[in-house]
């Protein structure tokens, strides 16, 4: 079969136990919430090289994150049996090929957004580093995954020509990015953040590291919320807390006194009790509808969350917030999720599964789905159920190195 025509016939087709699942089943809600979701990475994708949607909104340019999501989910599909193994071989090369030999890269890094179509520059946006890192993490999940293939020969070739001192700009953290009509940004990720697995992997890079002496370089702010402790992130999202954690598994890692999957199960509780002690000012909060992040709101996207931090809110709860949590807080998380099905799936359930937030106290619901959301969403329930995406991702040569260089002492 011609290779563009086995990527089209692979509509995933439900398996028959899901066709009449009982939801109250746990794993039978997982299995649909979490195959759902895989739909969007196989129906919002160019077939012709594979780029992502940012959001199934029609006209959406691609994001150069939803593509690492989305490389990562599709190889979760195919584990699972709901994607044919040579779709997901083809498609995830044909993806890696396109990065590799058409996407507009500086010193290897990607912008932010790209046309679906040629792959260039979209919105005039900048060179993410953060971007970069989050498809690379997929790209190089891809090519564990599909270990001794061309797949991992092209995921090497694009990580490896990756200049992470560039994006230094001459100091010891790194820049958010980089636009060519103004140089580097004036942001640095220089505090707690989802830029964890960004530093990991320029660290880790056989070909152009950055020192390791740069993972001590950023904050590590500590503040507590009733009775948790908390490394914060100025933004309080939870999604900060789930990014790097949703392909390197921190459990075992211990920094110091550190250990970031603590630290975020404590973030996890503490949004939680966040939402319940404010569930009187806003009747979207509760003990079942929770996860304050950067979403989707009544007056567009916002990076919401909780304390510690600037805490901003309105309301406003996504879906993936709660989903993202699963391998940190599973019980709640997964209770909250069912909730949010059972009561609100009418509204809030769609296609794609979980759209991206709603607010009860304004009466909004989101029409569209993010591939990043989606895709944190995929990740996070593997994890929590099978935990794929860690087991081989901690494989990685590169990761090895910033564990031996900056957490094993």
């Amino acid at each position: 079969m011609n290779p563009a025509l086995v990527f089209i016939a692979a509509v995933l087709i439900i398996p028959c136990e899901l066709a009449h699942a009982d939801l109250s089943s746990e794993e039978e809600f997982l299995e649909k919430v979490e195959y759902d979701s895989i739909l969007y990475f196989t129906r919002e994708a160019n077939p012709a090289n594979g780029l992502i949607k940012d959001s199934s909104r029609p006209g959406s340019p691609a994001s150069v994150a939803a593509v690492g999501f989305g490389l990562t989910s599709i190889c979760i599909g195919e584990s699972r049996g709901w994607i044919a193994k040579d779709a997901a071989y083809y498609l995830t090369l044909k993806t890696l090929k396109t990065f590799r030999d058409t996407v507009q890269n500086e010193h290897g890094f990607f912008y932010h957004f790209l046309d679906m179509r040629t792959g260039m520059r979209a919105w005039n946006s900048e060179v993410s580093s953060i971007d970069t890192a989050l498809f690379l993490a997929g790209a190089l999940f891809a090519g564990e995954y599909f270990k001794g293939t061309e797949i991992e020969d092209v995921a090497k070739e694009l990580y490896n020509r990756v200049d992470w001192p560039w994006m230094l700009n001459n100091k010891k953290i790194l820049c958010m990015g980089w636009k060519p009509e103004q140089g580097f940004l004036w942001y640095y990720w220089d505090s707690y953040s989802e830029a964890m697995i960004l530093y990991a992997l320029a660290i880790g890079s056989p070909t152009h590291p950055i020192p390791k002496e740069c993972w001590f370089e950023w904050k590590r702010p500590v503040d507590s919320y009733k009775d948790y402790e908390i490394i914060y992130c100025v933004t309080g999202s939870v999604f900060t807390y789930q990014y790097s954690h949703a392909w390197i598994d921190f459990r075992k890692l211990q920094e110091g006194d550190i250990n970031y999957y603590i630290n975020s199960v404590n973030a996890v509780k503490a949004n939680r009790e966040f939402c319940i002690a404010n569930s009187s000012a806003f009747k979207t909060y509760g003990e079942d509808s929770w996860g304050l992040s950067a979403c989707l709101g009544p007056d567009g996207y916002k990076g919401y969350g909780a304390k510690p931090g600037i805490a901003l809110n309105d309301g406003t709860i996504p879906p993936h917030g709660m989903a993202g949590s699963l391998p940190f807080d599973p019980i709640p998380s997964l209770k909250g999720l069912k909730r949010l099905y059972d009561k609100y799936k009418n509204f809030l359930y769609g296609k794609y599964g979980f759209k991206d937030a709603f607010n009860m106290d304004k009466n909004w619901w989101a029409e569209e789905y993010l591939g990043i959301d989606v895709g944190l969403t995929v990740i996070m329930i593997e994890n929590h159920r099978s935990g794929l995406v860690w087991d081989k991702f901690m494989k990685l040569e590169p990761i090895k190195t910033w564990i031996d260089k900056c957490i094993k002492k």
